[in-house]
């Protein structure tokens, strides 16, 4: 029989559906360390990692996983413990499964939204599409309010060095390259933009073109050109277009960026121990994830790592497993179990953990019920985001779905709780102003920081 106190445990031993129940509720009633009143952790964090599920994963066979439902609901994947008492996981999540002391998990996100993009945006911007449950809904006015990422740049560029959020390695977007809304900078304007790096960083070629300069191009020269630039600059900042404005800012960084030593180390992957590359995986999600540690390390606050489409798998290799749901898990979890628990392990290697947080979600969840093709349909009525890093209280979980997964039973949080809590972790408060086109104040986010998981 499993016992919480038993020293003998593994957490890859799998865990029976009879030995779950000798476990009670914990799921239930949420796993969360005692804490005395005033011991909440300052914010300690300057950088955070997004790793963002397009299709989304299901809870059942990650997070939330409920071997005492009816088959119809459970599916046909185990749960395996984890090195948290009374925590359980998906089956095919062992390498996470030993990492969860640094790990947070919130089993009551909702967005009560079912379409990708709409969803997505909600995910994204902390603000709910309007209207909600629209797919392949397009950027731009009246669902125009700016990404995490876009907010980031507003509130921390920093002239001469990178960006301070960067999306990679392709922007979100539906079958057909239909790409959601509520990635780019909305009515913040075009300049602040996350910069995105559309790239392939598992290609033995892999190389950011343009981070250096032309063999014809001496450094006098080049600074002839700035200052040439600069003369013109300010002649056209009299002007009020916006498109003048952008051209401004993008040229302005990639004049930054040629002269800087470190974004080109940033990008030098083959500067990394082969064995790490062979520890992240050698897939396009695996060293996106190592580039975005080396980011990090470079001066990035916010990295958008986005799940990218895996060949051979089911559902077109995204995690929108309408069909074959289990099959689709089997595929898909290792590339994203391994990558995930390198870059936890390889943050704390570095000393980089405490100060960066790594948050894995995707836009909703799946449905309680498996559909008669052997799938999850689209659900935004409960979900799982987990968090590590950044000042987050590992080993603890906050909220509760009911017995199928189905619905939140306490704890409920919402998209823009969980922005809150990544600005915080940053370092940046989330009532931190912004405005809008017409000059109006707003506050970076209109969310709750969740502290219960500092």
């Amino acid at each position: 029989m499993f016992s919480l106190l038993d020293p003998n445990f593994r957490p890859s031993d799998s865990l029976g559906r009879r030995e779950f129940l000798t476990v009670g509720a914990l799921g239930t009633l949420g796993l969360a360390k005692p804490q005395a009143a005033g011991a909440e952790r300052p914010a300690k964090g300057k950088a955070c990692i997004q790793l963002f599920l397009l299709g989304a994963p299901p809870q059942q066979e990650s997070w939330d996983p409920k071997p005492d439902s009816p088959v119809e609901s459970r599916g046909d994947l185990g749960v395996i413990r984890t090195a948290t008492p009374g925590l359980i996981v998906g089956e095919t999540m062992p390498k996470t499964a030993r990492l969860t002391e640094k790990i947070a998990v919130l089993r009551a996100v909702q967005t009560s939204d079912n379409a990708h993009s709409a969803s997505g945006y909600y995910m994204t911007t902390g603000v709910p599409h309007a209207p909600r449950n629209v797919e392949n809904a397009k950027p731009g006015a009246p669902n125009d309010w700016p990404s995490l990422g876009a907010i980031v740049r507003r509130l921390r560029d920093r002239d001469g060095q990178l960006p301070s959020a960067i999306t990679l390695p392709e922007q979100s977007a539906n079958d057909g390259n239909l790409t959601w809304p509520g990635q780019d900078a909305g009515f913040l304007g075009r300049a602040y933009d996350p910069w995105l790096l559309t790239c392939e960083p598992e290609s033995s070629k892999f190389q950011m073109t343009g981070l250096g300069l032309p063999d014809e191009v001496p450094p006098l020269r080049f600074d002839g050109r700035r200052s040439l630039l600069d003369q013109v600059n300010a002649h056209f900042d009299r002007l009020e277009s916006g498109s003048t404005q952008v051209h401004q800012a993008r040229t302005r960084q990639a004049y930054e960026l040629i002269s800087s030593p470190a974004a080109r180390k940033a990008f030098d992957l083959n500067a990394e121990d082969p064995r790490l590359r062979d520890r992240y995986g050698r897939t396009r999600f695996g060293q996106s994830c190592l580039l975005a540690r080396r980011l990090v390390e470079s001066g990035a606050s916010l990295v958008r790592v986005n799940w990218t489409r895996v060949l051979g798998a089911p559902n077109n290799g995204s995690w929108d497993t309408h069909q074959k749901n289990s099959e689709s898990v089997r595929k898909l979890m290792p590339v994203l179990d391994q990558a995930y628990a390198t870059l936890l392990e390889d943050l704390a290697d570095r000393g980089l953990l405490e100060s960066t947080m790594v948050v894995w979600t995707g836009e909703f969840g799946r449905t309680p019920t498996i559909n008669g093709a052997g799938g999850r349909d689209h659900w935004g009525n409960v979900f799982s985001v987990a968090l590590a890093g950044g000042g987050i209280r590992g080993g603890t979980v906050y909220g509760a779905s009911d017995k199928l997964a189905a619905y939140p039973k306490d704890g409920r949080v919402t998209p823009p709780d969980v922005l809150a809590t990544m600005l915080h972790g940053m370092g940046i408060a989330p009532d931190s102003e912004i405005r809008d086109g017409l000059g109006r104040p707003l506050p970076a986010s209109r969310g709750d920081v969740i502290r219960a998981i500092l």
